[in-house]
């Protein structure tokens, strides 16, 4: 049997205050979400100003990030590329660019999923929240 690391608050909270450090240094109104590997919500808020339906957006991306264990830009990718097909896939419903999966020693540990300025901007402030303990 395998032993995983698991996030607890602590980490919650410092991927949060990197991805709000970094939403706010750009002066982006995003929704950040966290989430752990079964796609269950663990950390959710949305800055001043972002839309209602970022808080949704965000945490789907997020979940689809942990359940498929790669990033939800690799979903949207294949869409664009013609693979429609992947648009019935359960569960997943947030393949747009900005859910980064949280993977330490090989394992899963949830994702990372932000949502409220262009898709490549979201990720990068997903990417700063796994900077934040060391991903």
């Amino acid at each position: 049997m395998k032993s995983k690391p698991v996030l607890e608050l602590a980490d919650l909270k410092l991927m949060a205050a990197a991805a709000e450090a970094e939403a706010q240094k750009n002066q982006w109104s995003v929704s950040i979400a966290i989430v752990d590997d079964g796609g269950h919500a663990l950390w959710l808020q949305r800055l001043d100003g972002a839309a209602a339906i970022s808080s949704h957006i965000a945490l789907s991306k997020a979940q689809t990030a942990a359940l498929g264990r790669r990033e939800s830009k690799v979903y949207e990718d294949m869409i664009n590329q013609g693979r429609v097909s992947f648009l019935s896939a359960p569960v997943m419903t947030g393949m747009l660019e900005g859910g980064v999966p949280i993977i330490k020693e090989g394992q899963c540990l949830g994702g990372v999923g932000v949502s409220g300025v262009k898709s490549s901007e979201d990720a990068l402030v997903a990417r700063a929240a796994l900077a934040a303990i060391g991903l």
